[in-house]
């Protein structure tokens, strides 16, 4: 039978769409039908709905002359005026003006303000105001209660401290309750039995049905009694909190004094169903009816359809609802609601519509808007947006007074459905109807936002739900703050996360340190240590790479004390800092006053912090050397020495190049000597010493160096030869640099790409690579590689045409060393001297190979193409070029 009235109401229902009166309501509707269904920016755009014949109900006739986007604008206007004058309907100017005077005057102004409205208190009144703000402004409320109860000829009934009470246990605000009643119990108009009363409702209603009870004891043992409502209220707070023998005990007090009621028979049955005697309940029920009603009410059948349907049993709560219905004794809103929430609980939110728009057509049933709230939301989680909206035009059609969870759901809605700009208008009406904006409508507004690419309005969405005391997810926050990074608006990034921290919300850890690192990059290390210090104190751990980028932020801007400071607390963090690390740090305290204190100090640190061993020690000699100060990194291995600590092979090559760094070659000659008497010169003290002298540019020590070095039969590491190759060419001395690459390949070694490129680039520029080498080789020891080697050398000088095959100079260079992209742009800089289209063309296959160009390969063709005049082409490639983040050379700036 109900799934029969379930089919008649979708019957009917769809017949009463198919025609709708066209009211002011309907004209709304429609406007914003045609926005959602037509709208191309909007999910329904793809709808297969017919579109009508005259698509514009709400226009005039004449309005077709219109541009299409004044149309559009006039769609969202007439959406957000609806919209906003149905949440109006919620506000009272009267009680606006009470509660901001509530909220801003002194107890004694306020008392004055309030006497000149000339209020007749009654208890509908105070039920009416305390309702208005129960949910946002409590302490008003209760100013407002106390100033009601204060006045000549009103005394505060039942139902008022009921609702008083209510208000504050739901605030959880019991030390403000007891503080209230104490004051209450004071005052003039004090009675015995009436303070009994609100006492035991007080505490009753605050889930203390225990203290209750002993001031029931207390005021029955002093001759007083409570009144039938104080009983009942009592009597559901024992339900409630399962006093049961309690329970007992007052129900018969009830029963004795003639006090059994409806309400009594209802909270029976709750109490039957609390205790899962679901079957006794449901016989007490129908006994009930049996009994011509008497005793029976929409509450009483509810509770019990609700016990059902917690306990899974939906078949027989949907009997019960059916029964009752048409025994027609007992309103069945209640039931219906409950029936309703239960269905929707269990997903099955077609039949709660279905049902819903059932009952209003036969019934006459429009729910509450709690109701109507709750399958909303689900409807809203559910993307089921079409009965969304349904819902939503109901309500306004039904007159429903909005409240804050159908502004939000309805803010929600309109973000899901692509209409931000209707949202945000909403959003920012939100003062004129007193919206307070829930988290989740927040991250719906902030997510669309984003995914309009409006990042600035969704900053400032953030900036006001922080303000409010939300904290979107850490997520949105993320992508805010991200997206605001991206954009270098680092000020708005440090604004969020300090208004965050105030208010106990933290960002997630990756969203503070990448804020922290952008700082750091945009030389704005101190606004990067101020949000590291106020995370401090949440006990947030920076990150490590994030302290690397602290440090190393101070580290230029010359602050090695904080730089030091900050390498000591990571590590008191549990990171670790590298040699680098120290190494930076130790340079920029050897560049600050009073260096060498400095320096000890930290030393004098690390050394406590770890066991004694030479990697400490070490890293302090390096940084000294890498500071140019190679007394220092001495003295540091003397003070391990002193301590105990045998200098290991490393501490040995780290002063070496202290003294090599330093400019010190003498120094550096003697200690490598004295070394060979204290230990075996080993090949790692050889390259070491050979590569300090080529970077020291010393090729005369470093060429001799190299050769003893052979004598001893040791072979030099590759980077031994690509230094010496490397200076030895730029003092021009290529027949010397011809001998090591001779060298090189007789002990069975390949060219490497670095040593290939250095010899191409310098027969790029002249023809004496080619001449010392023909100078250099011997006929009868040449290998196949070096003949390689030479032609390749003498086709760089300009003896052939690079450009008549450049597929067989690849494969010549191939047979000579491998390719990279320095040999590339080489290949490519030869072409351009004499035929630039080909170096174009060249470019292209350069690509397509993979190679990603770099700043050369770009600067390379707008040189040749401004060396040739072509001046349009190569601002075409400098606009490519500084598209991807480059800059012109400086001997390529001097033409343009």
């Amino acid at each position: 039978m109900l799934v029969l009235t379930i089919r008649q109401a979708r019957q009917k229902t769809r017949a009463l769409f198919n025609h709708p009166p066209y009211s002011q309501s309907a004209i709304n509707k429609n406007t914003l039908l045609f926005y959602l269904f037509y709208s191309t920016d909007t999910p329904f755009a793809a709808s297969s709905k017919a579109i009508p014949s005259y698509p514009y109900p709400f226009l005039p006739v004449s309005s077709n002359v219109l541009s299409t986007s004044r149309i559009g604008e006039l769609q969202q206007k007439d959406v957000v005026l609806s919209f906003k004058e149905w949440f109006m309907t919620r506000k009272n100017p009267l009680f606006d003006q009470i509660f901001e005077i509530l909220r801003t005057k002194d107890d004694i102004t306020a008392d004055i303000s309030m006497s000149r409205f000339n209020l007749r208190l009654s208890e509908a009144l105070i039920l009416d105001v305390l309702n208005y703000e129960k949910n946002k402004d409590v302490l008003s409320c209760l100013k407002f209660f106390d100033w009601a109860g204060r006045q000549p000829g009103f005394h505060h009934t039942r139902s008022t401290f009921n609702a008083i009470f209510r208000i504050l246990a739901k605030a959880k605000l019991m030390s403000l309750m007891a503080e209230f009643l104490d004051k209450y119990m004071k005052e003039r108009y004090f009675h015995k039995a009436r303070f009994y009363n609100t006492l035991v409702i007080g505490y009753a209603v605050a889930g203390k049905p225990e203290l209750a009870l002993q001031l029931f004891g207390r005021m029955r043992f002093q001759g007083v009694d409570l009144d039938a409502f104080a009983y009942h209220v009592l009597l559901n707070a024992l339900v409630e909190d399962g006093f049961y023998d309690g329970f007992e005990m007052v129900l018969k007090q009830i029963k004795f004094r003639g006090f059994e009621d409806a309400i009594t028979h209802a909270i029976f049955v709750k109490s039957l169903c609390q205790q899962t005697e679901l079957d006794r309940a449901e016989e007490y029920l129908r006994d009930l009816l049996r009994n011509g009603g008497v005793g029976l009410s929409g509450i009483v059948v509810a509770n019990l359809v609700d016990a059902l349907c917690k306990n899974k049993k939906f078949t027989r709560a949907a009997s019960l609802v059916q029964e009752f219905r048409e025994s027609g004794l007992v309103s069945m809103e209640q039931a219906y609601s409950v029936w309703i929430k239960h269905l929707a609980r269990a997903g099955e939110l077609s039949e709660a519509v279905e049902f819903l728009k059932g009952k209003k057509l036969i019934d006459g049933y429009v729910p509450d808007v709690f109701r109507y709230n709750s399958l909303v939301c689900r409807l809203l989680r559910e993307n089921r947006l079409e009965e969304v909206y349904d819902l939503l035009m109901d309500m306004k059609d039904q007159d429903i007074i909005p409240d804050d969870v159908t502004m939000n759901v309805t803010l929600c809605f309109f973000c899901k459905v692509g209409m931000a700009d209707v949202a945000v208008e909403l959003y920012d009406s939100r003062a004129e109807f007193g919206l307070s904006v829930s988290s989740m409508t927040y991250n719906y507004l902030i997510n669309t936002l984003l995914g309009d690419a409006s990042v600035d309005e969704a900053y400032l969405v953030l900036k006001n739900a922080i303000q409010q005391g939300h904290f979107p997810g850490r997520r949105t926050f993320s992508i805010i703050a991200d997206a605001l990074c991206r954009e270098g608006k680092l000020d708005r990034v440090k604004e969020l996360v300090l208004a965050s921290l105030e208010r106990n919300c933290v960002p997630s850890d990756s969203t503070y340190n990448k804020f922290i690192s952008a700082l750091c990059r945009a030389s704005r290390v101190e606004d990067g240590y101020l949000v590291h210090g106020a995370l401090s104190r949440f006990d947030k751990v920076t990150s490590r790479a994030t302290y690397f980028d602290l440090i190393s932020g101070f580290n230029k801007s010359s602050r090695g004390d904080i730089a030091a400071r900050l390498l000591i607390e990571m590590q008191e963090k549990g990171h670790s800092p590298d040699r680098r690390l120290y190494r930076a740090v130790i340079c920029c305290l050897c560049q600050m006053e009073d260096p060498d204190k400095l320096f000890y100090s930290l030393l004098e640190v690390q050394l406590s912090r770890h066991e004694p061993s030479c990697l400490v020690y070490n890293y302090f000699i390096d940084g000294a050397g890498h500071a140019g100060k190679p007394e220092l990194a001495r003295d540091v291995y003397e003070m391990m020495k002193r301590n105990g600590i045998t200098p290991n092979l490393q501490s040995d090559i780290l002063i070496l190049q202290s003294y090599l760094k330093a400019g010190k070659i003498a120094d550096a000659l003697n200690y490598f000597c004295d070394l060979s008497n204290r230990r075996g010169l080993g090949r790692k003290l050889w390259n070491n010493m050979v590569v300090g002298l080529c970077k020291a540019n010393k090729p005369g020590n470093a060429w001799n160096m190299f050769w003893e070095m052979r004598s001893t039969h040791l072979r030099p590491s590759m980077e031994c030869y690509e230094e010496l190759v490397k200076l030895l060419c730029s003092h021009r001395d290529y027949y010397k640099a011809i001998l090591l690459v001779e060298d090189l390949m007789q002990v069975g070694r390949q060219v490497s790409s670095f040593i290939g490129n250095v010899l191409l680039l310098h027969s790029l520029q002249t023809h004496r690579v080619f001449s010392a080498w023909m100078h250099s080789r011997d006929l009868s020891n040449t290998k196949d590689n070096s003949l390689a080697l030479g032609d390749l050398i003498k086709t760089f000088s300009g003896g052939s045409d690079l450009e008549s095959d450049i597929l067989q100079i690849e494969e010549l260079i191939r047979q000579c060393f491998p390719l990279d992209i320095y040999t590339y742009n080489l290949l490519l800089r030869k072409l351009t001297i004499s035929e630039m289209d080909l170096a174009c063309s060249y470019f292209e296959r350069l690509c397509k190979k993979g190679y990603e160009p770099n700043r050369w390969t770009y600067d390379i063709l707008v040189h040749g193409f401004l060396k040739v005049g072509r001046s349009s082409e190569a601002r075409r490639w400098m606009e490519e070029m500084f598209s991807k983040g480059f800059d012109l050379t400086e001997a390529t700036k001097s033409f343009v």
